[in-house]
């Protein structure tokens, strides 16, 4: 038995017929909830926890590694125990600042299906659980200033919510906020995008991304160009404060 589910159900004084007629499902799914490997299906996943009054991955431990890609679950695992994170983004805002509408639209026009869609933004979502533990990462993350004035198929308002979560991610207290103005012309950052993760043995690992698939790095040799690489970029972006000011700015400007 799932008995994170059954202590959850009983702490909240719900059962599978209180749920199922909160949810809209037949009480002898909700009932299978509760048995190992049986997880909601993603659109009743986030209603069962705020029901239940509990985080998903509290409920559903494996739920992270059942939608990510085989091919990304370790670099998942490394980000969980990251002590540092360093992260540059060329094109889009840093997945672990998004909104689900957002997350939503960067997946717009691949050869997905609804169902995958969903899966893959629910993981992408429930990975930002880091940033609010008790002892999160220390993030700093680059944006080009670009990233904030690109719409999304038209949708001003899912910008002006997108940047919103920016500007309240910037203020979690091991969050940094940097961005690349524009007027800085060609930069290292033009290369792509870039995540180094430092972990608690001082293993250091990277992750770059690129068009068919994100290549997760390890050998010494290429960390130590990629470090090389974050500095440079890092020397052209502006301070927390400034950069914050020019978020805020392009918040406005999709309201």
């Amino acid at each position: 038995m799932n008995h994170a589910v059954i202590e959850a159900m009983s702490a909240a004084g719900e059962t599978a017929d209180s749920l199922a007629a909160q949810i809209g499902v037949d009480p002898k799914t909700a009932a299978k909830w509760a048995n190992p490997g049986r997880i909601p299906q993603t659109r009743h996943r986030a209603q069962v926890a705020a029901i239940l009054g509990r985080e998903m991955e509290d409920l559903w431990p494996d739920v992270l590694k059942r939608r990510e890609p085989t091919w990304l679950r370790a670099w998942v695992d490394w980000e969980r125990e990251a002590v540092a994170l360093r992260w540059f983004e060329l094109a889009w805002v840093p997945g672990l600042f998004q909104t689900q509408a957002y997350a939503q639209a960067t997946l717009a026009g691949e050869a997905l299906t609804a169902d995958e869609v969903d899966q893959l933004v629910a993981a992408r979502i429930s990975r930002q659980a880091v940033l609010r533990r008790e002892r999160p990462p220390l993030l700093i993350a680059v944006v080009d200033e670009a990233v904030l004035y690109r719409s999304a198929y038209g949708d001003t308002a899912l910008m002006a919510d997108q940047l919103g979560y920016l500007i309240e991610c910037a203020a979690l207290p091991s969050v940094q906020i940097h961005v690349v103005p524009r007027d800085v012309g060609m930069y290292a950052g033009l290369g792509g995008p870039i995540i180094l993760a430092d972990l608690p043995d001082g293993l250091r690992v990277a992750h770059v991304d690129g068009q068919a698939r994100a290549q997760i790095i390890e050998q010494g040799p290429e960390i130590a160009t990629l470090e090389r690489r974050w500095a440079r970029i890092v020397g052209e972006a502006l301070p927390r404060a400034q950069s914050l000011d020019l978020i805020k700015k392009a918040a406005a400007s999709w309201t």
